[in-house]
């Protein structure tokens, strides 16, 4: 295919890195990396920090020609956003609260107020003051006491996820000099309005694995650890029961759950196992009043929704059946109130709620878009009889309902406003479903402007993907793909095997030892859409971050010649070196997702997909690659190194660019305007190749 070139003696010197030969040696195999130098777990290398700025600088010489482009898309983007907006008040106590965002404000205000509509608003806090002076800025989560009086919250100042937790007095407004530091960011309250559990990062694996008890007043150094987990491979987390009876530990791999509770009431008690640690069980699990409900795969691939009290809870042959497993049917949820439950289940890839009341009658809530995204949205209090859902599509804007539970009647409370000229029915989205290589059937979303497609193949067409960790892509509302859209793209998500969109075995078919059929459906999807007449074959673009950052990594390896251009971000590519050292955060994690290369089987799987060690003399699309500094899921070396060894390998004249975000982390810039300006380089990148000669 033929694809924009730009003669070598017109690019600047890109930056070269020295090559420095490690070797690897593993189940009798040797592998030599050439720049394993650039992994430096403090960031103060100054060879490492050096190189990173000079690919920067590099990047920002070679899209220089971009950037009248990328300035007019930004001020796009931002144009759509409405620039005083606030959240639909929700009832929690005592209090109304909602947050607002004004002006050019980065970042929202949170409030709240005796009813709906009233005006007596309080000011609980202001994101905008307290992120002042910081170049990243993320507020994690905010917990208020059960006297509603007191307000813990806690904040991220570097992109690595490491949370400090503070407290405010909201009666006087004074801040309380309590801090804890190197937390995960939850914090949960007791009942008696003076004490707190949070959990502990291991600063080097950046694993969440002590819980302790902090009294208001008191120095963290004086906190109880009441429980550890010794076990690596799991998660933490902390949360209470819809009841608020019980303070919960949720522990979990990829396909093992562990729940621990005490009693919210009598918080220096001591935690106590909810039932047995069973490999290979993953549930999750509330309570409300003297029942205890549990989603789980125990004899049941896609879940089931099982009952139990305080007395069977420990024994799961004493459960009761609620709702049973179907092969078809994913079971992703529960949201209880006092009278009714609320499934959240998964049908042919679309998710859709059931609602099922005292007498266990039911009642399927349905939207009409072909293919949608929808949630539970905040309920904080079960005796309701109205439950608020969020719903958007790929033409829809983001819209959160009340349903009445008893009719199914839907109140729209509010749509996000897309400033401008946009028209919902200036587009249309469609669900495709294509076969690929293996005859598995995938589905795909579409969704285009009308007047720009006419599906004779001269369009250009933008694919995302992810298909990792069971974690479905639904296609939702973006108001800066409209940007694309009205260029004349196609956008397509391909809703590759990782996910749960087609269920459970969906997602086994995607990982560990079939991690390659997510590589194989992303290229049939692009290859049956050329087919197909959606798009230009010249002009097939593609994206992906994280595990969807592996996924673009291993495509441009086997299928090179289908993409023009690739944005690959916070990319996972060193996948055999890092799943091989326990010492790099969250690696033990990640076991049961890739597989353990200390294991021969799944070391050969790993390493015969694993993007860094698979990069040949070939010729690769353009490539624009971001990463964070610091960031904490993907360190920043994966796509350095990366970078290098395609520079020293490939055998095009083609961009490649990489940009490091010298302050944030996994989650790319912070506040709503700042993180725009990522979106438009990637756009501005991806049409100026389509519009090169």
């Amino acid at each position: 295919m033929s694809r924009p070139n730009l003669p070598l003696n017109l690019l600047p010197n890109a930056p070269i890195a020295k090559k420095q030969a490690h070797k690897l040696n593993t189940h009798n195999k040797s592998r030599t990396d050439n720049y394993y130098w650039m992994r430096d777990d403090e960031r103060q290398s100054k060879a490492v920090l050096e190189h990173l700025k000079a690919e920067n600088t590099y990047c920002d010489e070679q899209l220089a020609p971009m950037k009248p482009l990328q300035n007019t898309l930004f001020e796009e983007l931002k144009a759509r956003i409405v620039k005083d907006d606030n959240t639909v008040p929700v009832k929690d106590g005592k209090y109304w609260y909602h947050s607002e965002v004004r002006g050019d404000d980065e970042y929202s205000r949170h409030y709240r107020s005796t009813s709906m509509s009233a005006d007596d608003k309080q000011l609980l806090l202001d994101v905008n003051k307290i992120a002042a002076g910081y170049e990243f800025f993320e507020l994690g989560e905010v917990a208020l006491s059960s006297c509603e009086q007191l307000m813990a919250y806690s904040e991220d100042t570097e992109g690595r996820r490491i949370y400090v937790v503070r407290f405010k007095n909201l009666e006087t407004g004074e801040m309380l000099t309590d801090v804890l530091e190197n937390t995960e960011g939850q914090i949960v309250w007791a009942n008696d309005n003076k004490t707190v559990f949070y959990v502990k990062k291991d600063l080097q694996t950046l694993l969440g694995y002590q819980v302790f008890r902090h009294q208001l007043g008191s120095d963290q150094s004086q906190d109880v650890l009441v429980y550890e987990e010794q076990d690596s491979s799991f998660f933490m987390g902390l949360g209470k029961s819809r009841d608020e009876s019980l303070i919960i530990i949720d522990l979990a791999t990829t396909e093992t759950n562990d729940t621990w509770v005490l009693d919210a009431n009598k918080p220096n008690g001591e935690f106590k196992a909810l039932m047995p640690r069973e490999e290979g069980h993953e549930f999750d699990v509330d309570k409300l009043d003297d029942t205890f409900y549990i989603v789980t795969n125990w004899q049941a691939k896609n879940f089931r929704l099982m009952t139990a009290t305080s007395q069977t809870i420990a024994d799961k042959t004493q459960w009761l059946e609620h709702t049973a497993h179907r092969d078809d049917v994913l079971l992703e949820g529960v949201e209880l109130f006092n009278d009714y439950l609320v499934l959240s289940e998964r049908e042919q890839g679309q998710a859709r709620f059931v609602v099922v009341d005292q007498h266990n009658n039911r009642m399927a809530l349905d939207f009409a878009d072909p293919c949608y995204y929808a949630a539970v949205a905040m309920n904080p209090e079960p005796n309701v009889q109205t439950a608020r859902i969020y719903y958007s599509s790929l033409t829809t804007p983001g819209s959160l309902y009340d349903v009445d539970l008893k009719t199914g009647f839907k109140t729209l409370l509010k749509q996000q406003k897309v400033v401008g000229d946009f028209n919902a029915d200036d587009y249309q989205s469609e669900r495709l479903t294509i076969t690929a290589r293996d005859g598995t059937k995938v589905p795909a979303s579409i969704v285009y402007r009308k007047e720009c497609f006419n599906k004779d193949g001269t369009n250009p067409l933008f694919q995302y993907g992810y298909g990792a960790y069971g974690y479905t892509i639904d296609p939702s509302f973006s108001s800066t793909s409209l940007s694309l859209l009205d260029r004349g793209f196609v956008y397509v998500i391909a809703h590759v095997r990782g996910s749960e969109m087609l269920g459970r075995e969906w997602y086994e078919h995607g990982k560990k030892e079939h991690k390659q059929n997510s590589f194989n459906d992303f290229i049939d999807v692009t290859k049956a859409l050329v087919a197909q007449g959606y798009c230009d074959s010249s002009k097939v673009f593609a994206s992906g971050g994280s595990a969807g950052g592996l996924l673009m990594g291993a495509v441009v390896n086997q299928a090179p010649e289908l993409y023009c251009g690739v944005g690959c971000h916070v990319p996972f590519l060193d996948v055999l070196t890092t799943m091989l050292d326990e010492s790099i955060p969250l690696t033990t994690n990640e076991y049961d997702e890739w597989g353990n290369p200390n294991d021969p089987c799944f070391y050969d799987v790993i390493e015969a997909y694993s993007p860094y060690d698979n990069i040949s003399a070939q010729n690769y699309p353009n490539m624009l690659v971001t990463t964070g500094l610091h960031d904490s899921q993907v360190q920043y070396w994966e796509p350095m190194k990366w970078v290098a060894k395609m520079r020293e390998l490939k055998t095009d004249n083609n961009i490649l660019v990489f940009k490091t975000d010298m302050d944030a982390g996994h989650g790319g810039a912070s506040g709503r305007f700042k993180s725009l300006e990522e979106k438009a380089l990637e756009m501005a990148f991806f049409i100026t190749l389509v519009n090169k000669p």
